[in-house]
């Protein structure tokens, strides 16, 4: 069945060429280099006058097809699970639930909990007289709090980490197989391939030279090369002159002339690759199973350190046996890689006492793998066993000491409190539910609750967002007695997920809004001002932004300086009063990055502040021209045309009375040609396209010096031509609306004459270095 998939679309490549490039992927490769996906069946196909030969190239290559995906995938699977490939797949997933769940679980209301229940059984067994098993306990509890904190700070990293318990067991079981595959020094990520290399040799190039030639052509130098050759180009007619001018002749015959004996020895082929990929299959499921359960273990672990390990009795003992087993996992990683290569090295010896006498070895392969796979669960159990044991120990040790009438440690037979029918079960599935009964228990107890600052069922995933946004709702704590600052929280909690999102859709450019300059980071202060617009643009709040960046993967001190910065332009905005609430935007932002940029000068700013003021500057400046591009195209595209002549004379040289004659005629009133001869012909519609025109231009050209300066903010001289378009744009505003020009009513242009003074242009490009830095990379 497996053949007939492959070859169905064979058409005219060579045969089994369609199996392997769907088994490409796996770069199982043989000792000579050549990729086993490449093998080929090389014989007869038959012609009309040979029907024949047709019938019994079908059946071979339909065999090869299938021997092919079960042998590679097999030898793949070995590979893969002592690579630890998988584990590189699922390590951030699995390290994020480790820190999510420290973060829920790690409060000072349960550390004090414990260590006062912990406290209580030291009293009660020094009022018993149990001196020493008090002073186990005491220094029990003192070394949880002491290595508590250390495995808290980074939960599961000593088994997903590349130096980690089991990697490390891995490496050694490598180096122990390699030695014994004659190997004094190794590296062990390579020893995975050459593990497979030899694999491949045994379980496939050899086996498929015996079925297609009759016997191993790897004796003859000259038939090695030819065949491998050929294979690896991937060519039947290369690899028959090759076997053809090789010499071996009894080679050529057999691969010219196809046999129902070879149809057989592909029947036993496939069975003895297909226990060949059981026992794979086996070892792998083993190999990660031992990892997983470690996993497993170390998150049990958060719980022990965090609470359990300080309380005498079932919840010390937990926390020792998942210490106990995350060592353990090592040992067993150890044994597993050993068995593999031990395996590997009676096979590899099998096969070269065997020479061309490849099927015998197959038969009695086939059997010593079903035994393997035996010996490989009873090993399982062993190591399971001394898990239990090891535990058992340390455990009855904590437990026993001085207790009168006992016997120190315990007897051999005694099993320690909370070491009974779930101390013994290490499933996923069995082992875990009684813990999560136990811990929902908890965290639906009333006195867990009021212990938690009366947060219902405190145990629960943002349970504490929940208790804040009903307290927001109802507002019981509120400081005016109606809700007070946690009045809109409620909103906030609902729409957490909203915001989130868009902050992360923006900086990524999936917003339709992203604004980064080229190279710069996605998490820098210039991401968070993107961010901070994303949020703003689905009605996001100030208040809203420390949440939202943290869940986008923004750093606690960017956060920081990006809100701030953009709390206090959106605060001095209010200041200008301008018809246009965009506009005041950007007006108080480059007002706050021209004062941030003469601290720095002065020698008294902070760099991130200044970055931070310049990325809140290009974001208003991009909200601004987002609202006004317009896109009004005049005199139907002539450049030279009245109206556009008209809109450039007035950007050459603005003044009031320009800008209320053509707000008159756009209002619907006249212009003398005394007045402005061009206006005096325009109608209404044109004059209001005019004006639109004129607004999309301001905000293009403040667009596009801000972007200039937020490039090269080390150049003052651009900061001056982006206050200068600013300040064009606000001229403009207060001109149509009458509005006249106060001492703090509109943004201050730059001088008139200013010729770069080197000394100014060096001081700036010196003290900007570092704002660089912190605008681009955070």
């Amino acid at each position: 069945m497996l053949g007939t998939a492959a070859a169905a679309d064979t058409g005219e490549r060579t045969a089994g060429s369609s199996v392997g490039s769907a088994l490409s992927w796996t770069h199982v490769a043989d000792s000579s280099g050549v990729q086993a996906s490449n093998y080929l069946f090389a014989t007869d196909h038959g012609s009309i006058l040979h029907p024949g030969n047709t019938a019994l190239s079908i059946v071979l290559g339909l065999e090869f097809a299938g021997w092919k995906i079960i042998v590679i995938t097999a030898i793949w699977l070995i590979g893969y699970a002592l690579s630890f490939a998988w584990l590189n797949l699922i390590s951030k997933a699995l390290l994020a639930v480790g820190h999510s769940l420290t973060g829920q679980i790690t409060t000072p209301a349960m550390l004090i909990t414990a260590a006062t229940i912990g406290a209580f059984f030291v009293a009660w067994f020094v009022i018993r007289g149990y001196v020493a098993k008090a002073t186990i306990q005491a220094a029990t509890m003192v070394m949880v709090g002491v290595l508590g904190p250390l495995f808290l700070s980074e939960p599961l990293a000593d088994v997903l980490s590349s130096n980690g318990l089991v990697a490390q067991g891995r490496d050694l079981g490598i180096e122990v197989a390699a030695g014994l595959n004659g190997n004094a020094t190794v590296d062990p990520t390579n020893m995975v391939a050459t593990m497979q290399a030899t694999l491949t040799d045994n379980f496939a190039r050899r086996p498929l030279q015996v079925w297609n030639f009759g016997h191993v052509i790897d004796t003859e130098a000259g038939c090695r090369a030819m065949w491998s050759a050929g294979v690896a180009a991937g060519n039947e007619n290369q690899v028959k002159k090759g076997i053809g001018g090789c010499g071996d002749t009894a080679a050529a015959e057999t691969m010219n002339n196809p046999g129902f004996e070879q149809i057989a020895t592909g029947v036993l082929l496939l069975l003895s690759g297909t226990i060949l990929l059981l026992f794979g299959a086996t070892l792998a499921i083993k190999v990660i199973w031992a990892a997983l359960d470690t996993i497993y273990h170390g998150l049990m672990s958060i719980f022990g350190f965090a609470a359990g390990g300080f309380v005498y009795g079932p919840t010390q003992t937990f926390l020792i046996r998942n210490i106990v087993d995350g060592f353990v996992a090592a040992a067993r990683m150890t044994a597993f890689t050993i068995f593999l290569g031990v395996y590997v090295l009676i096979l590899r010896d099998l096969f070269d006492a065997a020479g061309d006498q490849v099927m015998v070895v197959f038969v009695i392969g086939a059997v010593l793998e079903i035994i393997a796979i035996f010996q490989l669960k009873r090993l399982n159990r062993s190591l399971h066993s001394g898990n239990e044991w090891i535990a058992n120990r340390f455990a009855l040790a904590v437990q026993s000491a001085g207790t009168k009438g006992g016997s120190g440690g315990g007897s051999g037979s005694a099993r320690a409190i909370g070491m009974g029918t779930m101390g013994a079960n290490h499933s996923l599935g069995a082992g875990m539910l009684p813990i999560f009964a136990a811990a929902s228990t908890i965290g639906n107890s009333p006195i867990t609750e009021f212990l938690w600052g009366r947060t219902r069922n405190p145990l629960r995933p943002n349970a504490r967002m929940e208790k804040r946004s009903q307290v927001g709702q109802w507002g019981f704590w509120g400081a005016d007695g109606v809700g007070g600052p946690d009045g809109d929280y409620a909103q906030s909690y609902m729409h957490r997920p909203l915001y989130w999102k868009a902050a992360l859709a923006a900086v990524e450019g999936r917003g339709g809004s992203s604004i980064l300059a080229g190279g710069a980071s996605q998490r820098s202060l210039l991401g968070a001002a993107v961010s901070l617009q994303g949020l703003m643009d689905v009605g996001g709040k100030s208040a809203d932004a420390r949440a939202a960046l943290l869940k986008a993967h923004y750093g606690d001190e960017t956060i920081h300086r990006a809100v701030r910065a953009w709390q206090i332009v959106e605060s001095d905005a209010n200041g200008w009063t301008l018809s246009n609430k965009n506009l005041g935007h950007v007006v108080s932002a480059v007002h706050r990055v021209n004062a941030t940029a003469l601290d720095m000068v002065a020698g008294v700013g902070e760099a991130p502040d200044a970055a931070a003021a310049i990325a809140t500057l290009q974001a208003t400046a991009f909200r601004f021209h987002r609202t006004y591009r317009g896109g009004v195209t005049l005199d139907h595209g002539n450049s030279h045309g009245p109206q556009s002549t008209w809109v450039n004379d007035y950007f050459a040289n603005p003044t009031e009375t320009k800008i209320s004659f053509l707000q008159k005629v756009a209002s619907g009133g006249t212009v003398s040609a005394a007045d402005d001869a061009v206006l005096n012909g325009i109608s209404q519609v044109n004059a209001t396209r005019m004006m639109d025109a004129i607004g999309t231009r301001h905000a293009e050209e403040i667009l596009d010096s801000v972007n200039k300066y937020v490039a090269n903010p080390q150049d003052p001289q651009l900061l001056r031509d982006a206050r200068r378009s600013i300040s064009a744009a606000t001229n403009t505003d207060l001109w149509a609306t009458g509005t006249k020009r106060t001492p703090w009513n509109a943004l201050v242009p730059p001088g008139e004459h200013w010729s770069g003074d080197p000394a100014v242009m060096s001081a700036w490009a010196s003290s900007h270095a570092a704002v660089v830095d912190a605008l681009n990379n955070g």
